[in-house]
């Protein structure tokens, strides 16, 4: 089953449709980067993207350290 949530970014609105179960963790997430009841501008989309992508940066990190240590 699926879930729509929607987002504003410069003045446009932008849904998604989502698997139910992701759509709890999304809509946590997009709470923390975005204002979900207003608009949102391109600078604090870059701000989002920026952030998780330097989350994912420091979890590949963490996988090939224990990775690594498994190896031996």
């Amino acid at each position: 089953m699926s879930k729509k949530l929607g987002l504003n970014i410069g003045g446009r609105r932008f849904d998604v449709d989502v698997e139910e179960a992701f759509a709890v963790f999304l809509q946590e997430q997009m709470r923390k980067d975005f204002n979900i009841e207003g608009n949102n501008d391109l600078k604090t989309l870059m701000q989002a993207y920026v952030r998780k992508t330097h989350e994912l940066f420091l979890q590949e990190q963490r996988i090939e350290e224990i990775t690594k240590k498994l190896e031996f």
